[in-house]
């Protein structure tokens, strides 16, 4: 496998509609965007082909799932391989009838699917009802390999999670990405809707930290009702961001706008970073045993 020391990467936010087409004439026109710009890796957001639907239980919109390969992977696939690019998607997979996960797939430069991650940690909470559409990822964390490093790929709530950073890190990851859907209830106070950002900021960028590698954050932006009219809906924060290993912001984007964000990576940092703050020589692996653990009573 060869890959460059210094890797442009990219971001693509943006708001969705219930019109799915235009959704992804958006998100192909984004990495079209980031591909002029140079970007080789180019990162999209959490279920970006759709609204997020996981605000009510509604047995309809398992319609909304397909296979993989399916029509995803191959149109994503055909424009990796026309932009000499590896694209970082996000799609809503029917496994079989009955078992579906919130997938990310990884396609190569060739068209190829690289691989595919599904979704460990699952949510179930007042507008983000995932449980009931998505059963837990039964991959693990191992990172997927490309012709440009090995991508630490996880998905949204995964993120809060500093043991799934760790185990990828320790397979070998070179770069951490979440794609994500996030958002406020647009009834919190203004004092707590920044708490909740910056916790979600503050915990990736640690991540980065406690791991000496680079975090690609994809986040979604704009209001979304709830079909079932029982909240405000959700106001998805945007806030895309890019780190270096060290935690340090690259790139940030808007908390409302439609945005390309891009950035040079340089792959080597994460190796000198590693010398001067050695984590992982000084984990006690011996210790730890209490972390299979639920709870230690």
């Amino acid at each position: 496998m060869c890959k460059t020391d210094l890797l442009n990467v990219a971001i693509v936010q943006h708001a969705n509609t219930a019109d799915i087409e235009h959704n992804l004439e958006k998100t192909i026109q984004g990495i079209r965007e980031a591909a002029r710009e140079g970007a080789k890796l180019i990162v999209l957001q959490e279920l970006h082909r759709t609204l997020y639907f996981c605000q009510v239980e509604d047995t309809d919109n398992f319609d909304l799932a397909e296979t993989i390969p399916g029509p995803s992977t191959e149109l994503f696939g055909s424009l990796a391989k026309e932009l000499n690019v590896v694209l970082v998607t996000s799609l809503f997979e029917k496994r079989a009838a009955g078992l579906y996960h919130n997938t990310a797939v990884v396609l190569e430069t060739d068209g190829s699917i690289a691989g595919t991650y599904r979704k460990m940690h699952i949510p179930d909470d007042p507008g983000f009802y995932e449980k009931f559409y998505f059963t837990p990822g039964d991959l693990g964390f191992e990172p997927i390999s490309t012709s440009i490093g090995k991508l630490g790929v996880l998905v949204c709530w995964d993120q809060w999670f500093p043991e799934a950073a760790r185990l990828m890190a320790l397979a070998g990851a070179e770069i951490l990405i979440y794609p994500t859907a996030i958002g406020w209830d647009p009834r919190d106070d203004k004092d707590e809707q920044q708490r909740q950002l910056d916790a979600w900021v503050i915990s990736q960028r640690a991540h980065a930290v406690a791991n000496g590698v680079p975090v690609i954050a994809c986040n979604r932006v704009g209001h979304e009702s709830d079909p079932s009219d029982q909240s405000d809906g959700i106001q998805f924060w945007g806030n895309s961001f890019i780190t270096g290993p060290q935690g340090e912001i690259l790139a940030h984007a808007h908390e409302s706008d439609d945005e390309i964000l891009t950035t040079e990576l340089d792959l080597n940092r994460g190796e000198s970073v590693r010398r001067i703050w050695p984590y992982l020589r000084d984990r006690r692996i011996d210790h730890y045993q209490d972390l299979l653990k639920l709870y230690r009573d």
